[in-house]
């Protein structure tokens, strides 16, 4: 049996900053591996490089040094406007903060993550609240709605044109523990329909419901 196409491929990411003579390693040697359908956790203390490797993977910052491919086409080293229509196109984004635009309604915030992308194969709006369970809070704004639910609305924003990864940084970091269980439930559910999600995490929760963990300590990933 051959072995599946990996969704994405970091191999051997290096980030470091410069502030005057300091220099900071953030991610030191990092390779990872994501396969659609399966959940990886991200686990390790505050500065370990958590979120700095979350920020490759998604094109959002370049690595230093090494690589990232995603769906077989490379992401890092390119001009933003390139590594953003591959994130568009492929990689579903979900942060603890800044996923929805304030003065627009929860369905136009899935409208223009769509506009973003030149994608025709994405579900319609309607589907993507009812799979979160806000199809009758399409209109609302985000100041109208309570904490667990822009968690879920960010989500829908993030699977609007149906990424092949999905990557989130703290998806449960400020939600009770009756909602970071719905939440949790649904990027479950996300994974079991073929995606590849990748969680940066510190909740036991999010570890446990995870295939997969992987540690970070220093920039590095412990063996």
């Amino acid at each position: 049996m051959s072995t599946p196409e990996p969704a994405l491929q970091a191999d051997r990411l290096y980030r470091f900053y410069r502030a005057g003579d300091e220099e900071t390693l953030a991610l030191q040697g990092v390779s990872l591996t994501l396969t659609g359908g399966e959940v990886v956790a991200v686990a390790g203390p505050s500065g370990s490089g958590k979120s700095t490797l979350l920020g490759c993977l998604a094109g959002l910052d370049d690595p230093s040094g090494g690589s990232v491919t995603v769906q077989g086409r490379r992401l890092s080293h390119r001009p933003e406007r390139e590594r953003a229509a591959l994130r568009a196109d492929h990689i579903g984004v979900l942060l603890q903060q800044g996923n929805l635009v304030r003065h627009l309604t929860v369905e136009g915030n899935i409208h223009l993550a769509q506009g973003a992308s030149i994608r025709r194969d994405r579900p319609a709006s309607r589907e993507l609240l009812e799979s979160v369970g806000l199809w009758e809070r399409a209109r609302s704004h985000p100041r109208q709605l309570s904490g667990g639910e822009q968690a879920r609305a960010g989500l829908a924003v993030a699977l609007a044109n149906a990424p092949a990864v999905l990557l989130a940084d703290e998806p449960t970091g400020e939600l009770d523990g009756g909602t970071e269980t719905r939440v949790l439930d649904l990027l479950r559910s996300v994974a079991d329909r073929g995606t590849a999600v990748l969680i940066v995490t510190h909740s036991q929760a999010g570890a446990a419901m995870a295939d997969r963990v992987i540690t970070l300590q220093d920039g590095r990933i412990e063996p």
